[in-house]
């Protein structure tokens, strides 16, 4: 159990759990430039790693370091941050843990604490927040990061076109 009696997450600083929708289409370049409709971006390369489930909301700092070893760029190429939050805690642990994560650049229009937790829908909708904010000002690299069930993390960059 998360909520613990004297403990300090509570319903305040955690996700509701929220219906919601977000459509992705994700495509060969070949599928995309033969549709009528334009690409928003490209993904450059997306990383898992997981931590002791204990750590579960730890996931994200592993994987946007593999990411980053991967694509061989650090996160000052990202100009905007989707870190999704279960709850305001796991975001300020990640932070403290990877310290390159610009609270300035993460979730510029509020993260899940505040637009809510539409469970089965995190993914895409952390990504359709952050290309349109991407696209809203014109930031050439985005990262999307997300913690998943019993310590797993996932990141993707992506590129606005």
């Amino acid at each position: 159990p998360v909520f613990r009696k004297n403990g300090t997450v509570t319903a305040g600083n955690s996700s509701g759990i929220n219906d919601g929708a977000a459509g992705l289409l994700i495509t060969s370049r070949e599928l995309a430039e033969s549709l009528p409709a334009k690409p928003i971006a490209r993904i450059l390369g997306t990383a898992t790693a997981g931590v002791h489930p204990s750590y579960m909301g730890l996931g994200p700092v592993p994987a946007t370091r593999k990411l980053l070893s991967r694509l061989g760029i650090g996160m000052d190429e990202f100009g905007v941050v989707e870190l999704n939050e279960a709850f305001a805690a796991q975001v300020l642990a990640c932070m403290e843990e990877m310290p390159e994560f610009d609270p300035a650049r993460m979730n510029p229009n509020g993260g899940a604490v505040a637009l809510g937790h539409p469970i089965g829908c995190s993914g895409a909708r952390i990504a359709v927040t952050l290309l349109h904010e991407m696209k809203r000002t014109k930031t050439r690299f985005g990262l999307a990061t997300m913690c998943i069930g019993v310590g797993q993390g996932i990141a993707t960059a992506f590129e606005l076109i």
